[in-house]
């Protein structure tokens, strides 16, 4: 599947691609990091998610430390840019059927991360 981008024409190879931050510093580091916020069940749920779905129009990708570490766990989803903050396998779980399946993105999840 591939669509066109119309401002470049560049091949669309995902509709979403969702960026998860797995960076874990050690406890009680002054930037602290998503799995230290307990990130891991969260993108455990959302890999499970993604592949029953085998939905071709959406991928994860781990990431390293995406920048706001305090703020996390923290995903980026694209080409929206959307920062989502998900703190429960109920949030992943929304995340993929309003965003991913339905079109809209859940905007009690969405944050804008402040340096």
């Amino acid at each position: 599947m591939t669509q066109s981008s119309s401002s470049l024409d560049l091949p669309i190879v995902y509709k979403y691609h969702v960026f998860a931050c797995f960076t874990k510093r050690p406890p009680g580091h002054p930037r602290g990091s998503c799995m230290e916020n307990g990130a891991q069940p969260l993108w455990d749920r959302l890999a499970r998610r993604l592949d029953a779905e085998r939905n071709p129009d959406v991928c994860m990708t781990s990431s390293g430390c995406l920048g706001f570490c305090r703020a996390g766990p923290l995903m980026v989803v694209y080409p929206e840019g959307i920062w989502y903050h998900p703190e429960t396998v109920e949030d992943i779980d929304e995340i993929v059927e309003k965003h991913f399946k339905g079109g809209a993105p859940v905007e009690r999840l969405i944050i804008v991360p402040n340096p």
